[in-house]
């Protein structure tokens, strides 16, 4: 393991200078994933940059793009649609939805800011209630589903509940909401932010029942910046009208007029990307495969996290979120002094261990430090970002 671990972590040009725990914010490429979009653009730029030979390969591109990644999640290529990020497709299904006046949002309280202001916009502009079920405050004890369900109104059109929390990095019962939601007289259909799941956990999402799950490639699966996806379920499908509007989503006839949407998920995409992205998150996700399946690489990941989540709770000044070992690759904790809680210290915190080579980032809701672990991560590489933490705990006289 340890000798497979090293060689992989060799071709990976970020971790030769740094111990990185930031793979919730960005994961490092691997130089094939890097070569592979260069030579990506090297065929456009000799082929084109437009023209049909050009045209076609990148609609290829597109193809095969979304095989993999339906390959990955356990689904349809008709459901899977490209986007630049996970904003992007919350908002295609945020705006996509035909709301009426007095129609209920619920959404958790462990949401990405990004969740949060689009929402707030939706309810401006079409009346509409927002409430947002505790799950924060009740961290280490609450039954989400039952929270929900006590939350949910005859009116609420719409659930949104990140698959793994972005700040906690808890995993939600997803498919448990799905069947809370869908059973009720009317459906209510569920959106989940999959910034953090996509790419750590093994999943099937056509078996979890969700509606919208917007992800990215540039987070676990270690690929490109500026590519990622949504994933429609064909139910919901059926309901969502497009947000964004263009050439890549829409029919025409001989003569060049819109007739119509594209048939499957490509209904959403607009117009001209960044077609190299497609050749280097492509070769990303092999790049995992190759090392093992989705369910070794999960278990190791877990692994890890608990064996950092341990170490940190031996620190006397430190307190992780979560009171049981983390079930992903993301670990919060806070420092405290003989009991009070110093937020204060959390980016002086961050700045020393970039200083000493270690990279981390603070979160604001909770305020907190957040590290990363992914099954490349090594156990020498946790110790010593703990001695490194220890050290800065020490001079503070903590």
């Amino acid at each position: 393991m340890s000798i497979r671990i090293a060689q992989y972590r060799q071709t990976i040009p970020a971790l030769q200078n740094k111990n990185y725990f930031n793979y919730g914010g960005q994961g490092p490429m691997v130089v094939d994933a890097l070569e592979a979009i260069q030579s990506a653009h090297q065929t456009i730029q000799t082929q084109g940059p437009f023209g049909s030979a050009v045209n076609q390969w990148m609609q290829a591109e597109g193809v095969k793009t979304r095989q993999v990644l339906a390959a990955d999640l356990g689904v349809s290529p008709q459901t899977i649609s490209l986007t630049e990020d996970v904003t992007v497709g919350c908002n295609i299904a945020l705006w996509g939805i035909s709301w009426r006046s007095g129609d209920h949002i619920l959404l958790s309280d462990c949401e990405h800011p990004g969740i949060f202001a689009t929402v707030d916009e939706l309810q401006r502009r079409y009346g509409l209630n927002v409430s947002v079920f505790p799950h924060l405050s009740q961290l280490n004890a609450a039954d989400p589903v039952a929270t929900i369900q006590a939350h949910l109104r005859p009116s609420t059109r719409l659930v949104v509940a990140s698959h793994i929390f972005w700040n906690t990095g808890q995993v939600m019962p997803i498919t448990e909401i799905c069947r809370l939601c869908h059973e009720r007289s009317q459906p209510v259909r569920v959106l989940s932010d999959a910034a953090q799941s996509v790419g750590m956990l093994p999943l099937k999402l056509a078996e979890t029942g969700v509606d919208f799950y917007a992800f990215t490639g540039h987070k676990w699966y270690g690929g490109p910046a500026g590519l990622g996806g949504l994933y429609i379920s064909p139910e919901a499908m059926a309901e969502l009208n497009p947000t964004f509007i263009g050439w890549r989503g829409i029919t025409i006839d001989k003569q060049g007029t819109p007739t119509g949407w594209q048939p499957d998920a490509r209904r959403y995409e607009v117009a001209t990307s960044n077609v190299a992205l497609c050749s280097g998150l492509r070769v990303a996700i092999a790049t995992h495969n190759d090392w093992g399946t989705a369910e070794e690489r999960y278990f190791r990941i877990c692994q890890l996290s608990s064996y950092l989540w341990g170490k940190l709770r031996r620190l006397r000044s430190v307190q992780c979120l979560l009171k049981t070992p983390p079930e992903s690759g993301l670990v919060s904790f806070q420092i405290f002094n003989q009991g009070d809680y110093v937020p204060q210290l959390h980016q002086k915190l961050v700045i020393y261990l970039e200083s000493q080579n270690f990279y981390l980032r603070t979160l604001l809701s909770p305020s907190c430090v957040r590290a990363c672990v992914h099954y490349f991560t090594t156990e020498t590489e946790i110790d010593a970002l703990v001695d490194a933490i220890e050290s800065f705990l020490q001079a503070s006289n903590l």
